[in-house]
């Protein structure tokens, strides 16, 4: 690799809209879950639970959608009152369909770049065997994302 590295933008919102694209297109209801803790979300205080909001976001539900690279914003009614929101998109731990629950955790967003001293090679990382990346730690856990938000776990 050289010095310079093409930077991209993030792949997050990209994932958002098209995700909410395919649950509308199956006729569903789209929900995201949000971080209210990140700095520029603003929610009714009142629909926070344990730090996180889940908002509908179904065309019939919200005036205005907006989705665009750098956040969500709407207006909809919460008990009765009009609120603006507005999501910052790092704020959108997830996407899914109400009815069936399929969508998707968003994934971190890639920071930076690999130098060449740093780069990893596939040989380099250990592999389950599976062949997939050994990531877990000897404790079991799993390892902390690079934004400290806590990883989503499914629960069926």
């Amino acid at each position: 690799m050289t010095d310079e590295f093409f930077r991209m933008t993030s792949h997050r919102p990209y994932l958002l809209r098209a995700l909410v694209e395919w649950i509308n297109d199956n006729q569903l209801t789209p929900h995201i879950l949000v971080d209210a803790g990140v700095a520029g979300v603003q929610v009714p205080p009142s629909s926070i639970k344990d730090g996180r909001v889940v908002l509908n976001i179904a065309e019939r539900a919200v005036v205005g959608l907006a989705i665009d690279n750098e956040s969500v914003g709407f207006s909809a009614r919460f008990s009765g009152v009009s609120f603006a929101v507005q999501v910052p998109i790092s704020a959108v731990l997830a996407v899914y369909a109400r009815e069936t629950g399929q969508g998707m955790a968003l994934p971190d967003d890639i920071i930076g770049a690999e130098t060449a001293e740093d780069e990893v090679t596939l040989e380099d990382v250990s592999a389950d065997a599976d062949g997939t990346p050994d990531d877990t730690p000897p404790d079991g856990n799993p390892p902390p994302r690079p934004s400290g938000r806590p990883q989503l776990r499914v629960v069926k």
